[in-house]
């Protein structure tokens, strides 16, 4: 005899043919079947599909739960897979797996649920359902009915109708409040008053910090007091079907402490750490369960879906189509087509074709490999070989941050070591951004990690030759020896030719030497390059001027006025190359002035000189005895300080009413911006975030 929940459960006669038999026609093959002590429970990982197992209920409101998958991926993670007949190899069944697919919700949807291949008829399912409808209260059946072929902990199977004593506590449905919306069963008829934390003591107390209120509180205060892994597991189960992963997380970690051998719980843990995002642990949780008992199918399934999204195809694969489980269709073709798609991304790569290589990256990751470092680095490569330094810098800031596998050390990518491959877009990316010394630490890591291989080391030795080729124009720029300043940064370029530092770098060896023509040509290969790039914009500018070419050089300018809104010498380099460009052009240019105060009006002859001034100016309509001018003239004063390129004007509108008449002012304080003598603007009573926010916009 063994026991189950209390009541004396009786032996199964110990013939093998029948028992095959039995296990044959009454289970179909899932490797994601619970434990007979509860509903199905969505998994984030687990490729096979979630059942409601020997039932058909019809309800209207049903209460769901959330077992989606990493919010990172990028592929959407769709997955849905069929079931085979359970093998007659006697494979081991790990009772409480989590279970169902990273699309599938634990419970049903509203309408029929259906079982997904038929059992025993004598399921008194239908006269207790498993989904409650939005009622006030019900009563929860006083014993579980076990459907035929569920399997005991102690590796007896349950005949049909044998029932598990179980509490006769009332159930009630919540009413919506807290983490639990209406239609949530609370156990026992209380709500929870509040969260649980554990004790050191072991025992869960009333917390604020965990969320977890009502029924769930309930079951992890019931679990601490049992202190048996499999109720851990158990409540573990409970709190993962319900959204709490962390806690989920805890329980189970509790668990394999006291049962460290037990390969259900590892998998159960790696189901919790993927749904909280942190898949290479989730990894490395899947392969020690696979250790512990290498005939566990789920965790194949389970490991293969996880191997595939960190892009180890190959491993992925031998776990996918481990000997003796059945194969899910949907995961193969996942497989490959990822597979396809890295295959064309080396072949891309290898010709240079790094379009190409970019397409076929981002193809293998929406495919299903959304967790592998080593595309999203390729993209980061293409990126850069393509000249989009800024569109690489910010791909390389969504690069997943994961741990090495145990089954990944040998893996390659491109031809190198998976991990060799991580330092060597680094020390490109290093060397793009002129951060050499950094390059040098990067690539000499890759060179450790894989020295055999032949692209590494030319990587190493040009980043070594590069960053001191740049170390020796430095010191030979300090030293005022521009000329052979030149040469140094030439012999950098020579090995790293889309080096936007080197070039700006030559370009101020050749401002320095009055060769500008020479200056503007490297600005323009730093700028191809690196279009946002600062400094070349304002060497390019710098020797435009000099070469009078305004309007090249206002450009720059205007530029580099709306990246460094606050520099006054660029606002006073922009003000003259404006002037300049208004002389070449042959037009009048009057008492033109950098800065300085607002200036006051006091004709309307000089009112109208001044708004007809290049470039921009900004007129104050006030009146004295105006409250509100008084206040704002002091905001005045100091935007006009703040944007030196503009002229700032003030009109009293007492004193010279002719100009109120032709601006046609009526209220005061009014602010008129005119360009070039043309009204683009005007402000009545505006406030000061206002008044700055155009005079910024059109200083630029």
């Amino acid at each position: 005899m063994s026991h189950l929940g209390g009541k004396p459960v009786p032996e199964l006669a110990p013939d093998f043919d029948k028992l095959a038999d039995q296990l044959r026609d009454s289970l179909s093959y899932d490797d994601n079947k619970p434990d007979f002590r509860e509903l199905d429970l969505g998994s984030p990982v687990s490729p096979l599909r979630t059942r409601q197992q020997g039932l058909t209920t019809t309800t209207t409101t049903t209460t769901t739960s959330s077992s989606s998958s990493s919010s990172r991926s990028v592929s959407g993670w769709n997955s849905s897979n069929a079931t085979a007949k359970r093998s007659e190899s006697g494979r081991n069944n790990h009772s409480g797996e989590l279970s169902g697919s990273s699309e599938t919700s634990p419970t049903a949807s509203t309408g029929n649920i259906k079982s997904a291949h038929n059992r025993s008829k004598s399921s008194t399912a239908s006269t207790h359902p498993l989904i409650y409808s939005g009622q006030s209260t019900v009563n929860s059946p006083p014993v579980n009915v076990l459907p035929t072929g569920n399997i005991c902990p102690s590796g007896k199977i349950i005949k049909t109708g044998m029932a598990v004593s179980r509490s006769s506590r009332t159930d009630v449905l919540g009413s919506g409040s807290g983490n639990y919306g209406h239609g949530s069963i609370m156990r026992g008829g209380v709500v929870g008053t509040g969260p649980v934390t554990a004790s050191k003591g072991g025992a869960f107390e009333s917390s604020n910090t965990l969320g977890i209120r009502g029924n769930a509180g309930d079951l992890m205060r019931k679990a601490m007091g049992n202190s048996e892994p499999e109720e851990f597991k158990r409540v573990g189960n409970e709190m993962y079907r319900k959204g709490h992963f962390l806690e989920a997380l805890s329980l189970y970690d509790k668990a394999i402490a006291l049962s460290p051998a037990n390969a259900a719980y590892r998998s159960n843990r790696a189901a919790a750490l993927t749904a909280l995002g942190r898949v290479g642990e989730a990894v490395k949780e899947c392969e020690e369960a696979v250790r512990l008992d290498p005939n566990y199918g789920r965790a194949h399934q389970r490991l293969a879906s996880l191997l595939l999204r960190v892009g180890h195809v190959e491993n992925a694969r031998k776990h996918l189509c481990f000997p003796g489980q059945p194969q899910d269709p949907t995961e193969l073709q996942k497989l490959q087509a990822v597979e396809r798609h890295l295959c064309k991304c080396t072949d891309a790569r290898r010709i240079r074709d790094w379009r190409g290589a970019l397409r076929e990256a981002d193809a293998a990751i929406a495919a299903g490999a959304d967790f592998s470092p080593q595309l999203f680095l390729c993209r980061v490569e293409a990126l850069l070989k393509l000249h989009q330094l800024d569109d690489a810098e910010s791909s390389l800031l969504v690069v997943p941050k994961l741990e090495q596998c145990t089954t990944s050390s040998q893996i390659k990518y491109f031809g190198m070591l998976a991990e060799a491959y991580l330092f060597f877009v680094q020390a490109q990316m290093e060397m793009a951004l002129g951060r050499f010394e950094n390059a040098v630490t990067a690539a000499e890591k890759a060179g450790q990690v894989d020295p055999r291989n032949v692209e590494v080391s030319v990587l190493l030795s040009n980043v070594r030759l590069v960053a001191r080729a740049r170390a020796r124009g430095n010191d030979l720029f300090k030293s005022e020896r521009f000329t052979e300043a030149c040469s140094a940064y030439g012999d950098g370029i020579r090995l790293d030719p889309l080096n936007s530092v080197l070039y700006c770098n030559r370009a101020a060896c050749w401002f320095k030497l009055g060769r500008w023509e020479r200056s503007v040509e490297d600005c323009d290969q730093a700028l191809s390059i690196q279009p946002n790039y600062i400094k070349a914009l304002l060497r390019r500018a710098m020797s435009n001027s000099k070469l009078e070419r305004w309007a090249e050089a206002v450009r720059d300018y205007e530029v580099l006025r709306r990246e460094l809104p606050g520099d006054n010498e660029v606002a006073e380099s922009l003000f003259h190359a404006q002037v300049a460009l208004k002389k070449s052009r042959g037009e009048e240019v009057y008492n033109m002035k950098f800065g300085g105060e607002v200036e006051e009006v006091s004709s309307l002859e000089q009112f109208r000189t001044a708004i007809s001034l290049p470039g921009i100016s900004v007129v104050h309509f006030k009146m004295a005895s105006n409250l509100q001018c008084k206040q704002i003239s002091p905001f005045v004063d100091a935007l006009c300080g703040r944007y030196p390129s503009m002229n700032f004007l003030k009109v009293d509108i007492n004193e010279i009413p002719v100009i109120a008449n032709a601006e046609n002012v009526r209220i005061v304080p009014t602010f008129k911006i005119y360009k070039n003598g043309i009204r683009v603007k005007e402000l009545v009573c505006p406030s000061r975030e206002m008044l700055e926010h155009s005079v910024r916009h059109y200083s630029f």
